[in-house]
């Protein structure tokens, strides 16, 4: 069972940044695809980025060129720089992690959920 622990949301202006981390219990975190996932109030949950095991990183089309993912396998943490942020970014940001051989955006493919961290974008 793995468990993921999200860290680093708040509240930041329009045009801020945040880096949000996401720490894996799990010491084989490298055979893990890692993903972040947002949900805003009233909203389904959404794509917004990803890392495969062997460091493919799709993005959503909303956040691509503002923010980037990464991983460090050593610290079993994956990473999220949100550069640029807007009102629209405002959500509860879940870190996420697979052992599903398949694309990586499709939050279906996730077994294991962290608890979220709130990210508020003021104006």
């Amino acid at each position: 069972q793995v468990q993921l622990v999200e860290s680093g949301g708040g509240l930041v202006q329009a045009g801020g940044s945040l880096r949000l981390s996401c720490a894996a219990s799990e010491r084989t975190f490298s055979v893990y695809d890692m993903g972040w996932f947002r949900q805003a109030p009233g909203k389904e949950r959404e794509f917004v980025a990803a890392i495969s095991r062997s460091g493919v990183t799709p993005y959503a089309g909303s956040v691509k060129g503002r923010f980037t993912i990464s991983r460090d396998n050593a610290k079993n943490t994956v990473y999220m720089q949100m550069n640029s942020l807007k009102p629209e970014d405002t959500a509860v940001y879940y870190c996420a992690a697979s052992t599903v051989v398949g694309t990586t955006i499709l939050s279906t493919n996730y077994n294991y959920w962290g608890q979220g961290t709130q990210v508020t974008v003021s104006s």
